[in-house]
This record gives structure tokens, C-alpha cells and sequence, in this order.
């Protein structure tokens, strides 16, 4: 694996997890919003997003050019693949004096758990605080390497 590769990887890894990062404060941000968007003439809840990673797949040509050269490109980073809405069902809240509350006197919260949106949250910045780790351990060794060179 190359240098350049290295860090290319360890730079659409940064990106993605920067993304997943603002993702997740926008869900901890919306916990409370009933009125996200409307529907059908009627207002629905915020629900909460979910980033999904693939990793990068080559064209044709680069993967023939990476065999033409003798390469074994193993890897070429991650990058999100699409966002999603969880399905999972809205908090009924039994709260009648608020303006969204239906005939039962229950307002439909969103689907976002605070608790769960922080282990997230740390779990992302624990892989975005890795890639820079192995960002500046390849940028170690290229000093090494051209120091070599001297």
C-alpha cells in the first residue's frame, strides 16, 4: 500500500465520521421537535437519522490499472452511503396542555434516544480520533523515509 493511499483512506474515514458526528447532533438536537414536517396536511415528528458506511468501490479501470501495476490495493476508505430513518416507533407522552396533543391528551415524541445518540457520539469521535492517529503515523514514517534519503 502506498503512502498516498494511506492517507487517502484515513481521510475519507475522518469525513465520514465528521459527517456521522453532525448527523448524530442534528438527532440530539431534534429530541424534542413534534412538528418536523408535515404530511398528508398533519405535522410528524421528528425521527431519528441513521448514517450508513460502504466502502469505496473502484471502476473497472482502477482496479485493472491497480493489477497492470503488480498492486494489491486491499483497501480505498469508506464513505457514507446513505442516510437513513429509523423506523423504529415515536414515544407516545401523555401531556394534554401541549398544542400537539391528540383527543387522548398524548403527544408523539420522536424516536430519539439522548443516551443512545451519546454512545454514538463517542463511538464516533473514538474512530475519528483513531484515523488521525494512523494519519500522523504515516506522516511519521514518511519523515523517516526521506530522512533516509539525506
Amino acid at each position: 500500500m502506498s503512502f498516498i493511499n494511506s492517507f487517502n483512506i484515513s481521510a475519507s474515514a475522518l469525513t465520514a465520521q465528521r459527517f456521522r458526528m453532525d448527523v448524530i447532533s442534528s438527532n440530539i438536537a431534534n429530541a424534542e421537535t413534534t412538528r418536523a414536517q408535515v404530511r398528508n396536511g398533519e405535522a410528524v415528528p421528528y425521527r431519528r437519522k441513521v448514517v450508513v458506511m460502504e466502502p469505496v468501490k473502484n471502476s473497472f479501470e482502477q482496479v485493472l490499472q491497480s493489477q497492470m501495476d503488480g498492486g494489491n490495493r486491499l483497501g480505498q476508505g469508506v464513505k457514507v452511503g446513505s442516510i437513513r430513518e429509523d423506523q423504529s416507533p415515536l414515544k407516545p407522552v401523555y401531556n394534554p396542555s401541549h398544542p400537539d396533543a391528540n383527543a387522548e391528551g398524548y403527544v408523539m415524541m420522536p424516536n430519539v434516544d439522548i443516551t443512545k445518540e451519546m454512545v454514538d457520539l463517542i463511538s464516533a469521535s473514538r474512530s475519528y480520533e483513531a484515523n488521525v492517529t494512523a494519519l500522523n503515523a504515516s506522516k511519521a514514517m514518511v519523515a523517516k523515509a526521506l530522512e533516509i534519503g539525506r
